[in-house]
């Protein structure tokens, strides 16, 4: 029996701006204690922020032969992390579906 490559992609539509707008929407007015906590040498307390956002792309199968590009729009949970005196960064994303 033969076992084919398969390879899958997915890509988000704009994910430039979609990574901007995670990442200020993340931020919050309030400073929650995290940098005044006691921490090992060369450690760095770090504070973070998760929200969930919809999001829309495409996910393409594809083998030696052929391919299928099905479009998706569905909820991702997004977790940004920032250490004192910075920005939020955007760390992780996962599909809730």
């Amino acid at each position: 029996m033969r076992n084919p490559s398969l390879a899958i992609t997915a890509t988000f539509i704009e994910p430039r701006l979609l990574k901007n707008l995670i990442e200020k929407l993340a931020n919050r007015r309030h400073d929650t204690g995290y940098s005044f906590q006691k921490m090992m040498p060369a450690w760095k307390a770090i504070e973070t922020s998760s929200i969930e956002a919809y999001v829309s792309g495409d996910i393409i199968f594809s083998d030696k032969s052929d391919f299928i590009i099905m479009p998706f729009d569905t909820s991702f949970v997004f977790t940004c992390i920032k250490s004192k005196g910075a920005k939020y960064n955007l760390t992780w994303a996962v599909s809730l579906s």
